[in-house]
């Protein structure tokens, strides 16, 4: 792949045998970031990394190269790279929650409002300055309720401010009665205003989130990660998560195996539910995937709020732990995005990886439909114990100048 590059194009009907359908036994790919993920990729069998200008059949880029490259590039039918043109219309704050309410009105007219309330998963949020005025009516309707700001386009708990009185967010009033100095002022940055979750569930008296990262493989925060490690007693060694596993067990000793069910239920309608909300927007182009990290919280009623997505959730490990689980993650990335073309596309598992979307729910394979009717299993295996390399070993036949695993 190069900018411009026309030679080598078959077009998207020629059906000779070639390497892009066979799969490569050599993959040139290009990373733009310096942590597991570069890692991973130098690990992997019959993958080489180019510089600079060089031709690639992968590209693992930040956000920036794809604002700057994107629309200038051309890519042969087997390119990929790692992220979508407009990825951030469910990472971005204020459009994650505009799809979000603009999907759960369409669900509410067309289905009705049983089916709607599956959506109701989000805190209620108000995009400042634009919809100020909606902030204010739900503002007055509960008087002394925390509210947390938040801009729409920054991470790791930059920019965030809890408030409970007008007073405090009169810069993001959008109404003909600001003071001369606030007209003359630069425009204001877009903040997200957001019903502050007041009885987060709480561990060793810390409230947590669980990070799931495209419903796949999940860790559990006590408290933000680039908060805690601001903390004088923070041990890096030991770091401050946990894996999603050790979670459910906990939960599962707590409040029983029927609850815990019913709450991983509903964390895994979060997942579809957000990605079918941007499925219509999202511009759709075959060379694309991404890798999303979800930020969800639990209160004490074991309900989970959908806080944030991340397009670009952190690979930069806290801790040994940590760096083999991103690895095992960024693995099984690379091998659903199949560069090697060693999967059938009828697989509903890939490592840590859960098909649980296909045009409707995907099932598990040990279910009957007939017999159970509405009552089968969804094929997800979130918590559970994972026996991903012995799944892997089954799954994927090696490709050359690799090893069976």
């Amino acid at each position: 792949m190069s900018k411009h590059k026309t030679s080598g194009y078959k077009g998207p009907y020629d059906y000779t045998k070639t390497e892009e359908r066979e799969g490569r036994s050599c993959v040139r790919y290009k990373c733009g970031l310096i942590n597991t993920i570069l890692d991973v990729l130098r690990q992997r069998p019959g993958w080489v990394e180019v510089k600079d200008d060089g031709e690639w059949d992968f590209h693992w880029c930040d956000v920036g190269w794809l604002r700057e490259n994107f629309d200038h590039s051309y890519m042969e039918e087997h390119v990929r790279i790692n992220h979508f043109r407009n990825h951030y219309e469910l990472s971005r704050k204020n459009l994650m929650v505009k799809n979000l309410k603009r999907y759960r009105k369409n669900l509410e007219r067309e289905v009705g409002r049983v089916e709607a309330s599956k959506c109701d998963f989000f805190p209620c949020t108000f995009a400042l300055p634009s919809e100020y005025h909606l902030f204010v009516e739900e503002f007055k309707r509960s008087p002394g309720s925390t509210w947390i700001m938040k801009p729409v386009a920054k991470s790791q708990g930059k920019g965030i401010f809890l408030f409970r009185k007008l007073k405090d967010i009169m810069d993001w009033k959008k109404d003909g009665t600001r003071s001369e100095e606030q007209k003359d002022a630069a425009q204001v940055e877009s903040y997200v205003a957001q019903r502050y979750i007041e009885n987060p569930y709480l561990i060793n008296g810390r409230k947590f989130d669980p990070e799931g990262l495209c419903a796949g493989h999940i860790n559990m925060h006590l408290t933000n990660v680039a908060v805690q490690k601001t903390a004088p007693d923070y041990d890096p060694e030991k770091g401050c998560k946990w894996q999603i596993q050790q979670l459910r067990r906990y939960l599962t000793a707590k409040h029983g195996r029927e609850t815990v069910e019913i709450l991983f239920k509903e964390m895994d309608n979060i997942f579809v539910c957000s990605l079918q909300s941007v499925q219509k927007v999202i511009i759709n182009d075959k060379h694309c995937f991404e890798l999303y990290g979800y930020d969800i919280l639990l209160d004490q009623n074991l309900k989970p709020w959908l806080i944030e997505v991340n397009a670009s959730p952190s690979h930069t490990a806290s801790s040994q732990e940590d760096y083999e689980m991103k690895c095992r993650l960024l693995e099984d990335t690379l091998n659903v995005v199949d560069m090697e073309g060693r999967l059938t596309g009828k697989e509903k598992r890939v490592g840590g990886y859960d098909l649980m979307w296909n045009d409707g729910p995907v099932y598990r394979e040990d279910v009957n439909v007939e017999t159970f009717g509405s009552c089968f299993t969804a094929n997800t295996h979130l918590g559970c114990v994972n026996d991903r390399e012995k799944q892997l070993r089954r799954l994927l036949k090696p490709f050359p100048g690799q090893k069976k695993m």
